[in-house]
């Protein structure tokens, strides 16, 4: 509202609770008034904000605002975590600071069949996963829209905003509290009677329209324009100033939970979400509960025929199973709930010119054509390259340079060449041929026998394959080096610095320093982020190197197979199948790659300079593994284990953790504060130990 805009340029108010600044103590009534108009304000900006139907003029509402600001600059103690005050101030931060969630934020399964089909499959599933015949009646179904926007954890404590943070890996995510507290949809205190700890769960967004305006502003003032609104949202919530924050807006839906203390969850999503808009949480109308697939084809169809016409970008539609009860009976396929899907819409296409064929040169080697095309705006972004997959791909769709093209954004992310629009020619255009010789580097460019891929043999002596490799190395998901990004790698690799993976511990900040852009300070940090990801797990080490058909799960496993870095770099072809999941290309890509003499190089060098991967204690073949087969399901707080510690342990004694309780689970650990998978436990039968029991099955048996 208008105050808070004015505000937003205010010196921070001096002296919160418990500092001493001279002011006068407050009294009573100035303590009640303070909370009637926190009361007040919050209240109207649920209705102007959420609700979109106010009851008060913007006058009347700076005016309380200003009344609010004033006792507070007054009286510093009145200062409160959830006073609409704080929506503009905060100080600019150093950087972002890691949030471990206390429930993992998983994704979810993509049903990439855009017609119907996709419904009537995922039924299918849930019904065979269930056990129901076709006499059974049909599933209840809680269907929803997939936002195209940035996914976020809101914790609240007895009501209050404490903590937002961003989804990050999944296990760790990025506070950024100061940021989502100038987001005018979200409460910064809960409605009614909350619970201890409620972490809800949804997605930051931007409008099309707030877009558009925003883009006008940056062309008035001759800025940069952005591209799309998820990119321009996901960039705005990770700045260090709230300030700039604020002058991006976003919106914010909420759809899911993730703590929670002391409440009862509602028994199905759609009450969980009804229970979530009556906390004052924005919950996105276009929601229902539908029956069996005829119910999910509905739906995904009438959303379908709307989603032009939707204030904001969605990219699908999402199915849950309504009742919380058959959700825990389906638990989860490895990091993926088996009651939600995620169904896509087919992708939007647009027209263009095909003006000329670059080659691309990846990670691996791979040389991928991409076309270069007049800009063209489709699926919510102007696209000006798209890829055309492989020659062969290219062949099959009959494209040229010069054609005019149909293009399609697959999946809404990636944009891709569909085809040619069909026409003749204006003149004769030969077909395109790949090159014989890397582009980058100028080695010999080969095509995979029996494949259809081309592939630079250059390997990391290629700088577009070093740099590719450096990035991947230093990823979130693999070593984990804060700061080293695109741009710092591409100095690197540049000026010749770097030419290996070894050759990032050999850089110092004097080294660092001297680049382009560089401070001091900056040189440090990632000196001190090099030194910090010396001490890996054996999976983060394994998924770093960049192992052809090794992601995180597969390099997970060898980890846990294996034991040591060494048994694994030993291991035969044979050894390496009796890993789970590990067929007959993965072993091979395996073996190979550590069969050859400059990958046990890069290995060594690696160890050489100081960096050491954690073994997984415990996890090797040749060490006991008493609970091969069992699954375990946890539940409540352990005296002296964390989640994540009991979970290391059981899976390094050979047993898989679950997150729902069936028939078929094998124990279920209970600590304090135990929730309904106790209850689920005790209703199947299924044996219930406390934590002195766990380290009674982990221990080997004579």
């Amino acid at each position: 509202m208008a105050a808070e805009s004015r505000a937003m340029g205010a010196e921070p108010v001096r002296g919160w609770p418990g500092r001493d600044n001279g002011a006068m103590s407050p009294n009573a009534d100035a303590v009640r008034r303070a909370a009637e108009l926190r009361d007040q304000l919050n209240h109207h900006a649920h209705r102007y904000y959420v609700l979109d139907a106010p009851e008060i003029p913007d006058a009347e509402y700076d005016r309380l605002f200003q009344q609010l600001q004033a006792l507070e600059a007054a009286h510093p103690e009145l200062l409160t975590p959830d006073s609409p005050t704080q929506r503009v101030i905060g100080a600019v931060l150093d950087g972002l600071t890691p949030v471990r969630h206390a429930v993992p934020m998983l994704s979810i399964t993509t049903e990439t069949d855009t017609t119907e089909g996709g419904a009537i499959a995922f039924d299918a599933r849930v019904r065979r996963e269930l056990g129901l015949n076709e006499s059974d009646p049909p599933v209840e179904y809680a269907a929803e829209l997939k936002f195209d926007g940035l996914a976020m954890n809101l914790r609240y404590e007895q009501g209050v905003l404490v903590q937002a943070a961003t989804r990050g890996d999944g296990e760790t995510g990025e506070d950024v509290t100061q940021n989502v507290r100038t987001i005018g949809q979200i409460p910064l205190k809960l409605i009614g009677e909350a619970p201890p700890v409620l972490e809800v769960r949804g997605e930051v967004y931007m409008r099309r329209d707030d877009f558009e305006r925003l883009n006008e502003r940056q062309r008035e003032r001759g800025e940069k324009t952005f591209v799309n609104p998820r990119n321009t949202a996901a960039g705005a919530i990770r700045q260090l100033d709230p300030a700039l924050v604020r002058q991006r807006p976003l919106c914010f839906y909420a759809y899911g939970l993730g703590e929670v203390q002391g409440w009862d969850v509602p028994a199905t999503h759609s009450g969980l979400l009804n229970a979530l808009a009556a906390f004052g949480l924005p919950v996105n109308d276009d929601c229902a509960v539908v029956q069996g697939p005829a119910g999910l084809v509905q739906f995904h169809q009438a959303i379908a025929a709307r989603r032009d016409a939707l204030p904001f970008d969605i990219d699908g539609v999402v199915y849950k199973v309504n009742s919380r009860e058959l959700q825990q009976a389906l638990g989860f396929k490895t990091r993926e709930p088996r009651w939600a899907v995620a169904h896509k819409y087919p992708a939007q296409e647009q027209v263009t010119t095909l003006l000329a064929i670059d080659i691309q040169v990846g990670r691996t080697g791979k040389l991928t054509p991409v076309a270069r095309l007049d800009p063209v705006f489709v699926g919510g972004t102007t696209v000006s390259n798209a890829t055309l997959h492989n020659l062969f791909e290219m062949r099959r769709k009959g494209v040229r340079v010069g054609d005019r093209v149909i293009v399609r954004r697959a999946g809404d992310v990636i944009p891709e060449v569909v085809g040619r629009v069909p026409g003749e020619r204006s003149s004769y255009v030969p077909n395109f041929r790949m090159p014989r010789n890397c582009p980058v580097c100028g080695s010999a460019a080969e095509r995979e026998r029996g494949g259809m891929d081309y592939r630079c043999t250059g390997g990391v002596f290629c700088p577009a394959q070093r740099k590719q490799a450096l990035l991947h190395f230093a990823g979130r998901r693999a070593m984990d080096i804060e700061g080293l990004g695109d741009k710092l790698v591409d100095q690197l690799v540049d000026a010749g610095i770097v030419q290996s993976l070894p050759g990032l511990y050999k850089l110092g900040v004097a080294k660092l320093a001297a680049l382009d852009r560089m401070a001091e300070k900056s040189a440090q940090n990632i000196v001190d982020a090099l030194e910090k990801s010396k001490t890996p797990t054996l999976a983060r080490f394994l998924f770093s190197l960049g192992i052809r058909q090794v992601g995180e799960t597969t390099a997970k496993d060898l980890a846990r197979h294996f034991g040591t870095l060494e048994a694994l770099m030993n291991a035969s072809v044979e050894q390496l199948l009796e890993v789970p999941d590990v067929g007959p290309i993965v072993a091979a890509s395996i073996h190979t790659f550590f069969a050859q003499p400059h990958n046990r190089e890069v290995v060594e060098q690696l160890l050489a300079a100081g960096v050491t991967p954690k073994e997984s204690a415990g996890e090797a073949n040749d060490q006991p593994r008493p609970l091969l087969g069992k699954t375990l399901v946890l539940t409540g707080t352990l005296p002296t284990l964390s989640r994540d510690e009991a979970k290391e342990l059981i899976e390094a004694a050979g047993g898989k953790v679950s997150g729902s309780v069936s028939k078929r689970t094998s124990y279920v650990i209970s600590g304090e504060e135990a929730g309904s998978k106790l209850d689920k436990a005790r209703e199947l039968g299924v044996p219930v130990l406390d934590e002195a029991g766990l380290r009674l099955l982990l221990a080997p048996q004579d």
